[in-house]
């Protein structure tokens, strides 16, 4: 269920461009594919685990393409053990069913390996995550910079992107309460 406008106007794009686009869950699509995230949190849901993203420059959640997989809450996780390391962390059920936020992301033209990437729009589902923070983490040099667990706060002020720490970050942040 949505919790806001943005949610609101944000599923009927996702459910319009999976309904007219049967590549919507692979990257070839140009225009527009889905893609998951992870919110982590510690136990107490005072901690938040983020990585530097390397092709965004700034402290972000975990999370990557669908890549044809259509079971997102598993795409979510083999993204968080990709990119950090995690591999015991659990999704919190809630309420209304597993999914924690919708979000359509814009994504700037950027390089990958090498070859240009055009600028596009991530279709996001974002699932909340619960792991500890005894548990190892590591970068993952190709995508990422540093993993750290910090103050469910702070991740505000990490990201260097203006719309995703006001719009998403801090929706993701209440949403805990």
């Amino acid at each position: 269920r949505p919790c806001c406008e943005q949610e609101a106007r944000d599923k009927a794009v996702i459910l319009a461009f999976i309904d007219s686009n049967p590549d919507a869950f692979e990257r070839s699509n140009l225009i527009a594919h889905m893609t998951a995230s992870a919110w982590v949190v510690n136990p107490a849901r005072d901690k938040v685990l983020m990585v530097y993203h390397n092709i965004y420059d700034s402290w972000s959640w975990t999370g990557g393409h669908a890549d044809g997989e259509r079971d997102l809450a598993a795409v979510a996780l083999r993204e968080l053990q990709e990119e950090t390391g995690v591999s015991h962390a659990r999704m919190v059920t809630l309420p209304a069913g597993s999914i924690y936020s919708l979000e359509v992301l814009t994504v700037d033209g950027h390089e990958k390996r090498g070859k240009y990437v055009g600028s596009h729009l991530h279709l996001n589902v974002t699932y909340l995550a619960v792991a500890s923070p005894e548990e190892p983490i590591r970068i993952k040099p190709d995508e990422n910079s540093g993993v750290k667990w910090v103050p469910t706060e702070d991740a505000i002020a990490l990201s260097t992107e203006p719309w995703i720490r006001e719009r998403i970050y801090r929706k993701l942040i209440d949403k805990l309460d």
